[in-house]
């Protein structure tokens, strides 16, 4: 795949939300633990939502399709990783409007468009066990791997690398928001489900561009 044009965006929620579904039930499990419990849930909700807005929709530009697939998701899924994804979307969407397909570069580019959709919503940064401690590290190896020479399907595969080494690196954080900041013990040494909803959904990228 040398470019994701509208059937390659369509793809790509497809995979995720196949990927969501498939551990939503892990997804439950961890954030019960610590969180509300729905976060597979919404996730499962929240990714076919925008993979049908998308099929429907008769949009072409990229940018203004993901906008309307952002705020279909928010809409289905109105909780807070719902929104945050969401934010995403919107975020990176505005910022690559205009675009029918998006090249190598721009595909590098929207990982760390997302992220910085996410944060600027949430208000959190790196290393305070969120999802951002996926997303950001999935970005900086998606940008090196284009340095790199990589294309599409290389930039994905360098950024479920480092979305990986960023879930592990969860491990050793201390939550500082929701009820998992409450009980910080039972955080110690297990991985943060937020961060692991966002190692997911750079695995459906992965998974809908590789080879």
């Amino acid at each position: 795949m040398t470019q994701v044009d509208k059937d390659g965006l369509i793809k790509i929620l497809g995979c995720v939300a196949k990927v969501m579904t498939e551990n939503r039930d892990l997804l439950c499990k961890l954030d019960a633990e610590m969180g509300d419990g729905d976060l597979g849930l919404t996730m499962s909700k929240a990714f076919p939502a925008a993979e049908k807005e998308a099929i429907e929709s008769d949009e072409t530009d990229l940018g203004k399709l993901m906008m309307k697939c952002g705020m279909k998701m928010n809409s289905a899924a109105p909780s807070t990783m719902g929104t945050l994804m969401s934010s995403g979307f919107v975020y990176a969407g505005k910022a690559l409007a205009g675009k029918t397909a998006l090249s190598a570069d721009d595909f590098a580019k929207l990982y760390m468009l997302f992220a910085d959709g996410v944060a600027a919503r949430g208000k959190a940064q790196r290393g305070e066990r969120t999802v951002l401690d996926t997303l950001y590290p999935a970005a900086d190896t998606a940008a090196q791997a284009l340095l790199d020479g990589a294309g599409i399907a290389g930039i994905a595969s360098a950024a479920l690398a480092g979305a990986q080494n960023g879930l592990e690196a969860t491990k050793d954080m201390l939550p500082k928001y929701g009820k998992a900041a409450v009980f910080v013990a039972s955080a110690q040494g297990k991985i943060d489900q937020g961060a692991l909803a966002g190692a997911l959904f750079i695995e459906g990228i992965r998974d809908a561009v590789a080879g």
